[in-house]
């Protein structure tokens, strides 16, 4: 059997993993994904509007909850919050069956039962990405002591508040792993010699340190804010190109219809940009650049949506927009903007 062979990146649903220090606000930042809907398991989004399923009271609930999205696909991503506890339902579960016990004579069984059943929820997930839905899991993170090998003395270092073999089955299974945490400076007075912490940011890291589990394969910065804008461009759908059409060889016509067309050819119409040639401002942002570009969307036809909602003037150029209204409010949100635009169009 001969198989075909492709070359290039391919447009595929996300598999995600955020985890971060408590209250940092993971669930808040998760719920801006594209028609995010939440399998809620420890009610942290209660006062949040989003969409969620019904809470889970058992560990086979969440397995046909994940199903349903699945054969249903009622969205674009779904969120699982948090995968430590989906983990605590699994132990739940198999502590029914008898296969995770406090017994010291296992032998480490319980743990590979744990492994063997919580890997048959990653694998719904997989599912779930493959039919086009990203899948986003929210956890919790720890710290613990880790010594390497080759280094004098352990240290402290984030990662999965989950059991050893499971936390190391998501990080592996995720095509982006971030870690949220609170970027503060220790800053020395040069006469106390005392220390005190400033700044209390909140970022998110997507590159692996020895302090912290992470990871990515869009090439990422090391360090980003914590806001979705920051990472849309990489869920934005993938546009086809405009349709190439076969120019016809011209009719010809009666000398008064042919002196008619060209009049109407050369009277302006209203309200329409003139959108030839067709270029874009090398300075604009190169994730809003090549949306434009697939779409044939100017730069007057951006600054006049954008202008009409009262964000910036028309006269502001789009290369001198903030970066969160570019990534959070234009590309995080362009299936929108182009179907306004081309609304306009239409008139």
């Amino acid at each position: 059997m001969a198989f075909n062979i492709t070359s290039g990146p391919t447009a595929t649903a996300q598999k995600v993993v955020l985890y971060g220090v408590e209250g940092i606000g993971k669930s808040t930042f998760a719920s801006q994904f594209p028609d995010a809907v939440f399998i809620d398991i420890e009610g942290s989004t209660s006062n949040m509007d989003v969409k969620r399923m019904p809470s889970p009271r058992s560990w086979q609930m969440i397995m046909d909850e994940v199903e349903d999205v699945k054969q249903r696909q009622i969205c674009q991503t779904l969120i699982i919050d948090s995968g430590d506890w989906a983990e605590r339902k699994c132990k739940e579960h198999l502590a029914v069956l008898g296969k995770w016990t406090d017994s010291n004579n296992d032998y480490g069984a319980k743990y590979v039962a744990l492994e063997k059943e919580f890997g048959q929820l990653v694998n719904k997930l997989s599912d779930v990405v493959e039919a086009g839905i990203n899948v986003v899991v929210i956890a919790h993170a720890k710290l613990k002591k880790k010594e390497e090998p080759d280094q004098m003395g352990a240290y402290d270092r984030y990662q999965l508040k989950m059991e050893d073999k499971t936390g190391a089955m998501l990080k592996e299974w995720a095509d982006i792993v971030l870690f949220a945490n609170y970027e503060t400076t220790i800053v020395t007075d040069s006469k106390t010699n005392s220390k005190k912490a400033t700044g209390g940011q909140r970022v998110m890291f997507a590159a692996h340190h020895p302090g912290w589990d992470a990871k990515n394969r869009h090439n990422l910065p090391d360090k980003l804010p914590l806001e979705f804008g920051a990472i849309a461009h990489i869920f934005q759908k993938q546009v086809a190109p405009p349709v190439q059409t076969i120019p016809q060889p011209p009719v010809e016509q009666p000398q008064q219809e042919q002196a008619t067309a060209t009049a109407t050819v050369e009277t302006p119409q209203e309200n329409q940009f003139s959108r030839e040639p067709f270029s874009i401002d090398s300075g604009i942002n190169s994730a809003l650049a090549q949306l434009m570009t697939a779409n044939e969307v100017t730069e007057d036809e951006i600054k006049a949506l954008v202008a009409e909602k009262g964000y910036m003037p028309f006269e502001t150029p789009v290369r001198d927009y903030p970066l969160d209204l570019v990534q959070g409010g234009l590309v995080a949100q362009w299936d929108k903007i182009f179907t306004d635009i081309k609304a306009k169009r239409a008139y």
